[in-house]
């Protein structure tokens, strides 16, 4: 994980998908709420996109990230999502 600041509010989770599985993964991620922002790396751990998002981010509004999402899946085959999330 990267050497990023966390505050008590804060927690990082993991997954690691196929290019297949990426968008299933992230229309689920985004259904469980409080979720800050979304990071996607490669197989070597390099952050290639991060996609911030607000609380509430639901139909319409979760299009145009779905479709960056779809893009992303299409050029990995492996790769890790790091999902950071507000701590309940």
């Amino acid at each position: 994980m990267n050497e990023e600041k966390k505050d008590a509010k804060t927690r990082f989770e993991e997954f690691r998908v196929n290019g297949n599985e990426v968008l299933g993964k992230v229309k689920e991620i985004i259904h469980e709420g409080n979720v800050r922002r979304i990071i996607f790396k490669d197989e070597h751990g390099k952050t290639f996109m991060e996609i911030p998002l607000t609380i509430g981010v639901v139909g319409a509004l979760a299009a145009p990230i779905l479709a960056a999402v779809g893009g992303v899946a299409a050029l990995a085959s492996n790769m890790t999502i790091v999902v950071e999330k507000i701590a309940d």
